[in-house]
Parts: C-alpha cells; sequence; structure tokens
C-alpha cells in the first residue's frame, strides 16, 4: 500500500547534514529546480529519503510567495516520492535531497508536478549507476 505522507522523520533538518550536503553533493538542474543530493549511511533513517525545500528571499522578498512555492513542490514530493523509494530500498540506499527553487515567479501546479517526475527519474537513474 502507498503512503503519501511527509512525516518528521522524512524532512531534512539537520545542519550538519545540510552543510555536508552543500559542500560535497552532487547537484543538478531542472529548470525551475536546482537539486542538491547525496547518498548517506543506511543507518541514518527509517525512510530511504530526506529532503529539504528552499526558495530565495532574493527572488521572493514577500514570506508569502516563499512559503507557498516551497508548499507547491512539498506537494508534487509527496505525490511522487514513492517510486524514488522502491529503487532505494532495492538497493538498500539512502538520500539526502535539497530542493532549490530557482525562477523568479511561482510556476503553474501543473508545471512544478512535471519537473519533480522527471528530477525524479533522473535521481532514480543515478542511484542505479
Amino acid at each position: 500500500m502507498k503512503t503519501y505522507s511527509f512525516n518528521k522523520e522524512e524532512r531534512l533538518k539537520s545542519r550538519k547534514l545540510i552543510e555536508t550536503l552543500f559542500r560535497e553533493g552532487k547537484a543538478f538542474s531542472v529548470f525551475p529546480y536546482r537539486v542538491l543530493y547525496m547518498p548517506v549511511d543506511q543507518s541514518l533513517n527509517k525512510y530511504p529519503v530526506q529532503a529539504g525545500f528552499s526558495a530565495s528571499t532574493r527572488r521572493f522578498p514577500h514570506a508569502v510567495d516563499r512559503n507557498r512555492v516551497k508548499r507547491l513542490t512539498r506537494e508534487c514530493w509527496r505525490l511522487q516520492k514513492q517510486g524514488l523509494y522502491d529503487v532505494l530500498q532495492q538497493h538498500s540506499k539512502q538520500l539526502v535531497l535539497f530542493f532549490i527553487y530557482t525562477d523568479k515567479k511561482i510556476a503553474p501546479y501543473a508545471t512544478l508536478h512535471h519537473k519533480i517526475s522527471v528530477i525524479l527519474k533522473k535521481l532514480e537513474k543515478e542511484v542505479v549507476e
């Protein structure tokens, strides 16, 4: 059974882990996102992925807009993450992910949904290699 939740344990909150991700992680871009990812030790968490989300204060000076972008991104992630979870569990790996929204305008939900699916497919290919 698929679960479409996004629990507290799935959120990337460790400052130490985030700093390591930005220092040593790999990155790629799928407009309007820049994605940083890094494999981590298996014992880290019961979930295969921890994800963080960000929108720039410079591009969105109003907190309302930043929060909307992050909320839309989290929703797209929540609904589509299961495929990546399955691939990671098959290969017994764990990832740390960070999504950075880079566009200056808030894209429609349908566009973001499609872009997140493209990102997930790319991540699945990276994990298999």
